[in-house]
């Protein structure tokens, strides 16, 4: 029996769907203040890609038919969520030219997100 109730675990949902949304706009607004050179373009469609994806497969396992599809969803919102704070990583390590503050806030945002996904992969059972 778990611990949370069912409006518990839907209000949790919600505001997981609204958090990943969120973070893949930010990181749209943010590769869009990037110098233009063809490392940031290049850097920019991939961020912008894994941050996309992280909300998109987030809220497709949770319309998951079942436990399996759930479980083959969640996990690739944890690679998705994993390869944007690669990108974010690359940025840092790279010492592009960037707000500093956004970078840092991020990859904690990016962090975050792939702990809470991770951990509903592992708690999902496969």
């Amino acid at each position: 029996m778990s611990k949370y109730s069912k409006q518990e675990k839907e209000e949790f949902i919600e505001k997981m769907k609204a958090r990943t949304k969120k973070f893949a706009v930010d990181v749209i607004r943010f590769c869009d203040t990037l110098p233009p050179t063809q490392a940031c373009r290049t850097i920019s469609f991939q961020l912008i890609k894994s941050a996309t994806s992280t909300g998109a497969n987030y809220r497709a396992s949770c319309r998951g038919r079942s436990q399996a599809e759930f479980h083959a969803k969640i996990s690739v919102t944890v690679e998705e969520a994993d390869e944007s704070q690669y990108w974010l990583e690359v940025i840092k390590d790279a010492g592009i030219k960037c707000d500093q503050t956004e970078l840092q806030r991020l990859l904690t945002e990016a962090e975050e997100i792939l702990k809470v996904v991770s951990t509903a992969r592992s708690n999902s059972g496969k």
